[in-house]
């Protein structure tokens, strides 16, 4: 692990916080110690605080909601760490919604950036440049099979939305199916794809897109503790049988009734992420996509692999999250952490499919510019020279590990699942019922773990699953630091809930 990469930073609330401590050594009273950083911020010196949230209520949309009770107006980030405008530091534990890859203001990829941006900001892909072709180059060779052909777009939505059209041009055909709890944009094409409510304008958007149960091993029907790719299982009881899984096979069952009964005899695509994101970091059964995958085919569609959220190495063991489920899909879309930050997503297709999208003219304007495709590039390299995926690997599975303890001690850890570094907690109002526990018990949890330095994403369909997708560059030091506040968080929930 190269530790000009992978590190910490020198200041916090306190001088003498020097080092980690595990919460597996803390009592009750004493308080966990954040690692040390050798970065300081610079002083902030821009609009004051009250002035800044004036301005958001007035001047910025009422649909642009924020997190925690007073708002964090935050000012510099170093790797894995942000800092607000008075200071404070924070361990960032949700990267910017799972954007910030290998680390806040890398040096490499910041040093790319100002040279491209001296050299040539923007060009449309009418022109050759060279950033595109180096970039198109290096990105697919990362890609199985015949996925070779690249087209470049400036979010994850714009990404899904593309990939969706593609189906549909390719194939003929237009019902496309997803799983119920995904996300996979709010564009008004992507919404049909989109299974949560809480997205849902109530205007009409996505015709011809139709959702299937979510294959959720610990809230589903079916599921238990043999059934999914992770470190860290379901306590409820399995049924599988040795070399099966029992609640894949039930799972799938649904999946075809919902072919049969909801969708036309030719499809266009299925729409999946290997490990939902918004959703809550819900893994499927083992087999289970593999499964779904062929159905679909034999329909006559194609298979979309949503990306965004679970490539670049975050899984740990494999670069992309669909080669975890042992699946090639016809059309990979990804984003965030693609640019670590940078506005940039990418669509990445087979030459087949790519040509039935010559019917028609083509073109987006900022998909490709050259800041864009030298930060991708950059991006890619920082993961190679830091060993990124690998540390998700190592330091993902002793978080998960380290959670689990927590789950085994505390009631209201329902679950603790994932791969490398895309975690998730759901919490539960008790594990026998698994009922979520309430927004506002919740917030208790997530607000008081901000107040000690660590944030915390919140996602799942009842909002009740803290998410954990940090820069792939955190520590175990880090994690020592972050469990032992998220302990500290759960007693004192506790103890205000006994009162």
């Amino acid at each position: 692990m190269r530790r000009s990469l992978i590190g910490g930073c020198h200041k916090h609330f306190k001088p003498h916080h020097l080092r980690a401590v595990s919460c597996r050594f803390l009592s009750n009273n004493e308080q966990p110690r954040m690692p040390p950083c050798d970065f300081i911020p610079e002083k902030y010196e821009s609009l004051p605080y009250e002035r800044v949230m004036d301005i958001r209520n007035k001047n910025l949309s009422i649909a642009l909601s924020t997190y925690y009770k007073k708002p964090i107006l935050l000012h510099q980030g170093h790797m894995q760490w942000v800092f607000d405008h008075e200071g404070r530091r924070y361990l960032d534990l949700i990267g910017g919604i799972v954007t910030v890859s290998v680390g806040h203001c890398h040096p490499k990829v910041t040093e790319a950036a100002k040279k491209q941006m001296s050299r040539l900001w923007h060009t449309t892909n009418i022109y050759l440049h060279s950033p595109i072709h180096e970039y198109a180059e290096k990105l697919t060779s990362r890609l199985p099979g015949k996925l070779k052909v690249l087209y470049m777009t400036n979010s994850g939505s714009e990404a899904n939305d593309l990939a969706m059209f593609m189906a549909r041009l390719y194939t003929g055909n237009f019902d496309l199916i997803s799983l119920r709890s995904g996300y996979h944009g709010a564009s008004p094409y992507t919404l049909g794809v989109t299974s949560h409510s809480a997205y849902k304008p109530g205007v009409a958007n996505g015709f011809g897109c139709h959702s299937t149960m979510c294959p959720d091993v610990f809230r589903g029907i079916w599921g238990g503790s043999h059934c999914r790719d992770s470190p860290v299982q379901t306590t409820r009881t399995c049924s599988c049988s040795p070399g099966s899984c029992d609640a894949k096979d039930r799972y799938i069952e649904q999946f075809k009734e919902t072919l049969d009964t909801s969708a036309a005899k030719k499809l266009a695509g299925f729409i999946a992420e290997p490990i939902m994101g918004v959703g809550g970091a819900i893994q499927y059964p083992k087999g289970f996509l593999k499964e779904a995958y062929q159905l679909i085919r034999a329909r006559g569609g194609i298979c979309i692999a949503d990306e965004v959220q679970t490539g670049f190495g975050r899984t740990g063991s494999h670069f992309w999250g669909f080669q975890t489920h042992d699946v090639t899909p016809d059309i990979v879309t990804m984003a965030k952490g693609i640019g670590n930050g940078f506005p940039m997503a990418a669509v990445v297709t087979t030459e087949e499919i790519s040509n039935s999208f010559a019917q028609a003219l083509h073109f987006n304007t900022f998909g490709g510019n050259p800041m864009a495709a030298t930060v991708g590039s950059a991006v890619l390299d920082a993961i190679d020279e830091g060993d990124l995926q690998n540390n998700c690997k190592l330091v993902g599975t002793y978080l998960l590990l380290e959670m689990a303890k927590l789950r085994d001690k505390f009631e209201n850890i329902g679950d603790v699942r994932g791969k490398g570094l895309m975690i998730g907690i759901e919490m539960v109002t008790d594990k026998e019922t698994r009922q979520p526990l309430p927004t506002q018990e919740m917030n208790l949890i997530w607000e008081d773990c901000k107040d000690n330095g660590v944030l915390l994403g919140k996602g799942g369909l009842y909002n009740n699953t803290f998410r954990i997708k940090p820069p792939m560059c955190i520590t175990k030091e880090d994690v020592d630091f972050a469990v032992a506040v998220f302990q500290n968080a759960v007693n004192k929930y506790l103890e205000t809930k006994s009162r």
